[in-house]
């Protein structure tokens, strides 16, 4: 499919990423994706000047990010980037890495993450034909709306990557996409997994049965629903959803606390059914939710979510799945995950490197992005293989 849709047409400008060492995992899968696309594209133009630097080894640039003993830091290019079609990779959730200030060993947090992707559009200064900023989990996307005195975060972050001349984000399930209205002259792309979702739920259980007599889509809460709602209308299933009921006259960690879910929605006894949401954060209202299904006699809880954070790690989680509270969980490699959770018998990954791989290579090409933005006839044509031969075939050659 990628192939046809960008046969005879001439990239923007030549390629470039640079990967932060925050999602250096994904950026290597990204960047041997491209790596292939372009030895099969277009292949009687290589060797045109229009098409320099078209079909490359690889398109990681040689940048490097030191830090001071003070904790200050700065972005250096170890090669020339001028006019080329850039693209920053960031994981702002990568805890995994550390820096150390005064002799202390410190973990990187989102802001940390956040100033270096700053720091490497600084080192940029303006030499490139476009930056395209990929951020995955949307900096201090939960923080997108003023309820109170109080800041207005992701909205400020746009500003501000919009006033150091940034082209485009590309983002994943955005946890309120219409922060984008505080950069509106920028681009903001927002994708979200549902078919890597259902080809990995699919794949690891070989038994779903795609009707709306066996099957459920559930949003754990109202902000949700639009997700639950699309999902289950492709899938031509029903959709239920929980309301939060909170106590307002409490703050605990900076949110109301909840005080029940209430369940809107068709009867889900002996039914599978798949829970989704943009991220596990704690985990806590996900269990709740897992619990209250499997109480009203679900057959099977299924979570997917494009963001597995686990604030609170995996025991509560564990714990749960030995009470056969819910089935599986699956979660995609956008961000970072623990090691432990790569182990666990209940955790399965949607793998979106090739997925970003097409989304840069179709941003590279300006082509249009309709078709990857809702994946619609994908999703179709999974169910249709799946629903003719109870399995689950190799679709990657047409993805």
């Amino acid at each position: 499919m990628i192939s046809e849709v960008l046969e005879n047409r001439m990239p923007a400008a030549p390629l470039k990423l640079i990967v932060l060492d925050n999602i250096a995992g994904l950026g290597a899968e990204v960047n041997d994706y491209l790596v292939q696309f372009r030895k099969d594209n277009n292949r009687p133009y290589h060797d045109s000047p229009a098409f320099e630097g078209y079909s490359e080894d690889s398109f990681l640039v040689n940048h490097f990010i030191p830090r001071f003993g003070s904790g200050e830091g700065k972005g250096i290019l170890k090669e020339s980037i001028r006019g080329k079609d850039l693209y920053i990779l960031c994981d702002v959730l990568n805890r995994s890495m550390t820096y150390t200030m005064y002799g202390h060993e410190n973990i990187y947090s989102p802001d940390d993450h956040y100033q270096d992707l700053k720091r490497m559009i600084a080192a940029v200064a303006g030499k490139a034909h476009r930056i395209t900023v990929v951020m995955p989990f949307l900096y201090e996307g939960r923080q997108h709306k003023r309820a109170n005195r109080e800041s207005l975060d992701c909205a400020l972050m746009l500003e501000e990557l919009s006033d150091m001349g940034v082209y485009r984000i590309i983002t994943f399930d955005a946890h309120d996409p219409t922060v984008q209205n505080a950069a509106p002259l920028i681009g903001f792309d927002n994708f979200t997994p549902f078919y890597q979702f259902l080809r990995a739920l699919l794949r690891n259980v070989g038994d779903v049965k795609i009707h709306k007599d066996h099957l459920l889509i559930v949003s754990p809460d109202e902000g949700a629903l639009q997700r639950a709602v699309y999902f289950a209308g492709v899938m031509g299933v029903d959709t239920g959803m929980f309301y939060k009921r909170r106590d307002f006259t409490k703050v605990v960690n900076g949110k109301n606390p909840i005080v029940a879910h209430e369940f809107l929605g068709d009867n889900v006894e002996n039914k599978d059914v798949i829970i989704v949401d943009d991220m596990i954060s704690s985990g806590g209202s996900m269990i709740d939710t897992a619990l209250k299904l499997k109480n009203m006699h679900a057959k099977r809880v299924f979570i997917c979510c494009t963001f597995g954070i686990f604030t609170d790690g995996l025991e509560m989680f564990d714990e749960a799945y030995k009470k056969g509270i819910f089935d599986m969980v699956i979660t995609t490699n956008l961000s970072y995950r623990m090691p432990e959770l790569l182990e666990r018998e209940w955790y399965k990954t949607a793998d979106m490197g090739k997925f970003l791989a097409s989304i840069i290579d179709f941003s590279n090409h300006d082509v249009s992005m309709d078709k990857v933005l809702t994946p619609t006839e994908k999703i179709k044509k999974i169910l249709q293989k799946y629903n003719e031969t109870d399995e689950i075939m190799d679709l990657e050659a047409q993805s």
